[in-house]
């Protein structure tokens, strides 16, 4: 009995100086928690050429400025009389060049308010949507939850299309691309573009074999800095470095999204967990029928049936 009261008092008093320790570390690792800063945060290692997650573009108050473009050629200039964007802002070097514009959504002809694309290079550069980096087996996708839509990478070492190849897949929304790695940074090449599509809110006209250069580089662990120039000697007289509305004009930063953000039918704003955010004509149509067609023959007394 007496050695077991030894061996507890000896445990105990072992035990005491062990606490103290720990109580002397405790605070110390305490306070290096609290205290990590942003900087430090962003400093966690990542793998500069893993791109993959969900990825939050600038707020829209940040989008591009109208006027940050080149000057238009003739044939350019021509090309923007035919579109009437809602927002316009005037220049003076534009001002006999451009249309007037208008104020309201009804007086535009802007292809999304018909349930046209989004395309590119807008989904990506003009528009916050959310943008999920998925790698593959010889391509990078990129997914959008606007229009639930995707964009091939192809990295397998395909050349950009040109002329006779180019006519060969024809127009298309988001257009052809290719990619490579320089050093740690994605550099995306795309043409074949729809020139019924406007790439920017302006309208502004893009031609079927202009090229757009992206740049996609880690910055740290929950950023990366994207830039882009467009190339279009047919609408354009030099080439257009797009630039945001921020203190880094020619750097679009993407966000890393929080994973509470990430949710089933889009991963946050408007649509995030309530239903696609796709554009069906025919709902277009069912809505309009409602709400204008039914009530013009109708009235108030519209009857339960769906058509």
């Amino acid at each position: 009995m007496q050695s077991r009261s030894v061996r507890l008092i000896i445990a105990a008093s072992f035990c005491l100086a062990v606490s103290g320790v720990a109580c002397g570390q405790g605070p110390t690792k305490a306070a290096e928690k609290k205290s990590t800063s942003p900087a430090t945060a962003a400093k966690a290692k990542f793998d500069p050429r893993d791109l993959t997650g969900f990825w939050e573009g600038a707020p829209p108050r940040e989008r591009p400025a109208e006027n940050a473009r080149p000057a238009f050629t003739a044939a350019g200039a021509e090309a923007m009389k035919k579109r009437m964007p809602v927002y316009i802002s005037k220049t003076e070097k534009d001002k006999n060049l451009e249309n007037p514009g208008c104020r309201s959504s009804t007086c535009s002809n802007d292809p999304t308010s018909a349930c046209n694309p989004v395309g590119f290079p807008r989904i990506v550069w003009e528009e916050n949507e959310p943008i999920e980096f998925v790698n593959t087996q010889g391509r990078i996708l990129q997914l959008f939850q606007w229009g639930r839509t995707l964009r091939e990478l192809w990295m397998d070492g395909r050349k950009l299309p040109t002329g006779q190849d180019l006519d060969n897949l024809g127009p298309g929304w988001y257009g052809v691309s290719v990619a490579h790695w320089e050093g740690n940074t994605l550099v995306v090449e795309t043409t074949g573009f729809e020139e019924r599509a406007w790439p920017d809110q302006y309208g502004h006209p893009l031609s079927f074999d202009a090229r757009i250069v992206e740049r996609y580089t880690r910055a740290d662990a929950d950023t990366i800095d994207a830039t882009m120039t467009i190339y279009d000697p047919r609408n354009y007289t030099g080439p257009w470095e797009y630039r945001v509305k921020t203190a880094t004009p020619l750097v679009r930063h993407l966000k890393r999204m929080a994973p509470e953000d990430v949710k089933f039918f889009g991963w946050k704003g408007l649509f995030s967990g309530i239903t696609e955010a796709v554009c069906a004509p025919m709902n277009e149509v069912n809505d309009f029928n409602k709400r204008i067609r039914d009530r013009a023959i109708f009235g108030e007394n519209v009857p339960n049936y769906n058509k």
